[in-house]
């Protein structure tokens, strides 16, 4: 589609609006046109497409985006009620998480930020393991994590974050750096340099691990294939 080939956002919700008009019906149609408004900042206009598109292909995908608009709108009431409803809790894994990472955004919205932490915690971030699907989950659980004023620990997880994130979809890794930056101001050059080179070492040897369980995850899923 043409919203594909442009980086100008008006644009592409413009064509998207021209694609609806031809094929209002079309379930993939009208996703386009909510993603186009929604990256345009039209959320009245992205709200409106993803339900039509919800109605067409009855996916639950759309339900964190949903809420994310209402959210923008500023009518946080209404999020909590996508995110927390029987159709959140009737979707897939991967949905869940998103839905999770937006109620996070809303309790922060509403001044409670131990609740934006305690939103995003679960299973995944448990035990040493650093999965690359998990990337946007550690993302999230890190930036809650300052905002609660909890820096070492929010740090870690920017670590994480960027050592999931093999193909750089998030700024964890300047994140990271931020923070280490801020906690060497006091130290002499020397050992902040010394300290800054083992910071490094340590963040390359995050992103081998993540290679590694995605090898073993690719290795599984090659093994499951034959059976």
């Amino acid at each position: 589609m043409a919203t594909s080939v442009t980086e100008d956002p008006q644009q592409a919700y413009q064509y998207a609006k021209k694609a609806r008009g031809l094929a209002a019906r079309v379930g993939v149609v009208r996703e386009t046109c909510a993603i186009a408004a929604y990256q345009a900042g039209d959320w009245t206009g992205a709200l409106a497409e993803f339900r039509a598109a919800r109605r067409l292909t009855g996916r639950s995908t759309y339900l964190p985006l949903m809420a994310d608009c209402e959210r923008a709108l500023g009518r946080l009431d209404r999020a909590l009620d996508i995110v927390t409803g029987p159709d959140a809790r009737a979707a897939d894994h991967r949905t869940q998480i998103e839905l999770r990472i937006v109620e996070s955004g809303i309790r922060r919205d509403q001044g409670l930020l131990d609740a934006a932490v305690v939103a995003l915690q679960g299973p995944e971030l448990a035990g040493e393991r650093i999965r690359p699907d998990y990337a946007r989950l550690y993302y999230a659980y890190a930036d809650a994590l300052l905002a609660a004023g909890t820096e070492d620990e929010a740090r870690a997880w920017f670590g994480r974050a960027a050592a999931a994130d093999i193909d750089g979809d998030t700024d964890a890794a300047e994140r990271y750096e931020e923070l280490d930056d801020l906690s060497f101001d006091d130290l002499d050059e020397g050992w902040d340099d010394e300290l800054a080179e083992a910071d490094h070492e340590a963040l390359q040897g995050l992103r081998d691990l993540a290679d590694n369980d995605l090898v073993v995850d690719q290795g599984l899923d090659e093994d499951d294939d034959e059976e």
